[in-house]
């Protein structure tokens, strides 16, 4: 029987190519993260870019983690030295990453409800720097409570309470406020966050003294995040790779090569606390993360909606599938390398950093180790249709004077999919609520719409897709 992971452990285990261990100085740093969630995501994102850092010797700071849910146990943590394994799994341009990286982060995991105390006690800790959450999207919300006392319910009211508790700790330090990176999924979430702290504020009636403290000493920046993170192994993938490991770990998680985690302030304070930060990993400050945000929301998420029916009328399950189909691997990178790069390009976004996102991109799609199903991607298809690729379309009409044909072909897929007659497409294409504008008002789109629907009904994905220039 192999032995947990733990730390003990990691002195016998031997460190190669593909397992990367911790080094000894990184169970010393002094712990300078709170960090709100115990989720994969965090742990194969955030905490990813936090222990390279260290291992490099670079930000030197470890991170207390509060569970924030009362599902699952502690247990796993304190059972392995709270070390876990990261199996890193996948494509970058013609290599194939199979790698496991022994995360040394986390020094300890706190329960919000059990360890309250001890969550304030570590707020007036003079090494605490920088807080990090993911509470999931409902995490985000404004619940008028009162933050001292007990333990506020929200995560909002949690995060006013230890900034008040550090306020007056440190006698209304400035040099003593923190940097707040949340990573939850919803736009502009650094924005939604401060003013929900705001609204706290008011409603328990804090004095002047600390309002002004709150808004000199803090900073709460807007971040986006991009990386399929699966989370636990399962049967036999899991004990392979724990025979390759050479050690069994109940919190291992597996995630893709690719990682973004963008954070967005022109403050030189946060680019000096922010020190994990390394672009070549794709953790980067930045003044705005508008870019990135039309980057990802275009040519990852429009290429997968544009594909998404296309590929399921042709009878294939998964995006992986998909890559391998010599017709729709076609679709899929000339629909992402020419027309929706061309789309985007302007003065905000070049042409060589729109061609090496969509190139990291056909990578991500072309994943062996994911299971990522179409069918799945098509949850809330119409409302997708609308925001990520309709507004392709008439970017690139306008820009080019020409309509673009393997978006169309992804349109009149959706069209074919939601079941609707190609005689309907004038009621359709005009309905500017469902669209967000009149497509029958853009001149030929009707009519290509409505001879590839009929393509594809009479003669079939493959030989539709090989008409198209």
């Amino acid at each position: 029987m192999m032995i947990h992971l733990n730390r003990q452990l990691i002195n016998d285990l031997k460190k190669t190519d593909r397992l990367i261990l911790p080094k000894e100085e990184q169970f010393h740093y002094p712990e300078k993260v709170l960090q709100f969630g115990t989720g994969v995501l965090l742990r194969g994102l955030p905490d990813f870019y936090i222990d390279e850092a260290n291992r490099c010797g670079q930000f030197q700071g470890r991170v207390v983690v509060v569970k924030t849910t009362q599902q699952g146990s502690l247990a796993p943590y304190q059972q392995q030295d709270c070390l876990y394994s990261i199996c890193m799994r996948g494509k970058t341009g013609d290599q194939l990453v199979n790698q496991t990286y022994v995360n040394a982060s986390i020094s300890r995991v706190l329960g919000a409800q059990e360890d309250w105390e001890a969550i304030k006690e570590y707020a007036r800790s003079s090494t605490l720097q920088v807080v990090i959450s993911n509470t999931t999207e409902v995490g985000i919300v404004y619940e008028p409570e009162r933050i001292i006392g007990d333990m506020p319910s929200s995560f909002p009211g949690k995060i006013l309470s230890l900034l008040y508790e550090r306020y007056i700790h440190f006698k209304a330090d400035v040099e003593k406020g923190l940097i707040i990176l949340p990573a939850e999924l919803i736009e502009y979430n650094g924005d939604k966050l401060h003013a929900i702290l705001k609204q706290l504020i008011e409603f328990n009636q804090l004095d002047e003294a600390f309002q002004h403290w709150f808004d000199a000493a803090n900073v709460i920046c807007n971040t986006l995040v991009d990386r399929i993170v699966p989370g636990k192994l399962s049967g036999d993938d899991l004990a392979a790779q724990e025979i390759a490991n050479g050690y069994t770990d109940d919190l291992m998680i597996s995630c893709e090569p690719f990682g973004l985690w963008v954070i967005e302030s022109t403050d030189e304070r946060v680019k000096r606390v922010v020190s994990f930060a390394n672009e070549k990993l794709g953790c980067k400050v930045v003044p705005s993360i508008h870019k990135y945000k039309e980057l990802k929301l275009r040519m990852l998420n429009a290429t997968h909606t544009f594909s998404c029916a296309l590929s399921i009328l042709a009878g294939i399950d998964l995006v992986k599938a998909s890559m391998s189909d010599q017709d729709l691997s076609h679709f899929i990178k000339h629909l992402l390398l020419h027309e929706i790069k061309d789309a985007i390009l302007g003065d905000e976004i070049l042409e060589e950093e729109a061609l090496s996102f969509g190139n990291s991109v056909l990578d991500r799609f072309a994943n062996p180790f994911l299971e990522h199903r179409w069918e799945s991607i098509s949850a809330q298809y119409a409302l997708k249709m609308k925001g990520r690729c309709v507004p392709l379309i008439a970017s690139y009409w306008k820009k080019y004077n020409h309509l673009p044909q393997f978006m169309l072909l992804g349109l009149a897929a959706f069209m074919i999919w939601e079941k609707k007659e190609p005689n309907q497409l004038t009621a359709m294409l005009s309905d500017e609520q469902a669209w967000g504008t009149n497509l029958d008002q853009i001149p030929g789109l009707k009519d290509q719409v409505y001879a590839l629907m009929v393509s594809i009904q009479n003669n079939g994905i493959p030989s539709t897709i090989n008409q198209l220039n």
